[in-house]
């Protein structure tokens, strides 16, 4: 009985020492919890880049919480890779669970742009050179135009939106409750170079 009550001691003092980033899911973490966490910037694993001021946060927490492993691989891949030097294409990071691809294209006029979503991935959309403006709405306000297709994991929309404008090492992270519109020209259509990495989606 004694050994029984050391062990549960033992364990318990084990358990309550943890961070509590370990011991919840992003949904069960508090505001502050997740603010420490983000703002600590430990899951960049040492990548020289800025998150967008438009990241959810809370379903950042949860999702690497959730799919820790892929997170990880992506962040090593920006760190470990030298963006300005990268040639365009697409590079295998972890099977269908992380890629990633380069482009180096004018900017488009806004009406050239469109809304979209997607399911099955998130988009982690990082500026390398450059400028370009992005939208993001919740898909839940927006009124589908193109009903998703799984094959493509894409679907269409027409929202009002919130727009930014990202200059270089700034990513976004636009998430299948996140309808976006990426490739904006804020002026002058010039030549961006952006790394998109779709990291699978976690349920």
């Amino acid at each position: 009985m004694k050994k029984l009550l050391i062990c549960t001691i033992a364990s318990f003092l084990l358990f309550a020492s943890l961070p509590s980033f370990a011991q919840n899911s992003g949904s069960e973490m508090s505001n502050s919890s997740i603010k420490k966490w983000f703002n600590k910037k430990e899951w960049l694993n040492g990548a020289q880049l800025q998150p967008h001021s438009s990241v959810n946060k809370k379903e950042f927490a949860r999702q690497y919480q959730l799919d820790k492993a892929y997170w990880d691989k992506a962040f090593t891949f920006l760190q470990s890779h030298n963006l300005d030097s990268l040639p365009k294409g697409k590079y295998p990071i972890d099977g269908d669970n992380v890629f990633a691809t380069v482009t180096e294209d004018p900017s488009k006029d806004f009406e050239k742009t469109g809304w979209e979503s997607h399911r099955k991935y998130i988009d982690l959309q990082c500026i390398i050179s450059g400028e370009e403006k992005m939208g993001v709405y919740p898909v839940a306000k927006a009124t589908v135009t193109k009903e998703y297709d799984n094959k493509k994991d894409l679907a269409n929309y027409t929202a009002k939106g919130k727009f930014y404008v990202a200059g270089p090492r700034t990513f976004f992270l636009f998430f299948p409750s996140d309808a976006h519109r990426p490739n904006i020209t804020p002026g002058g259509s010039k030549v961006v170079k952006k790394i998109v990495i779709k990291i699978r989606a976690a349920e």
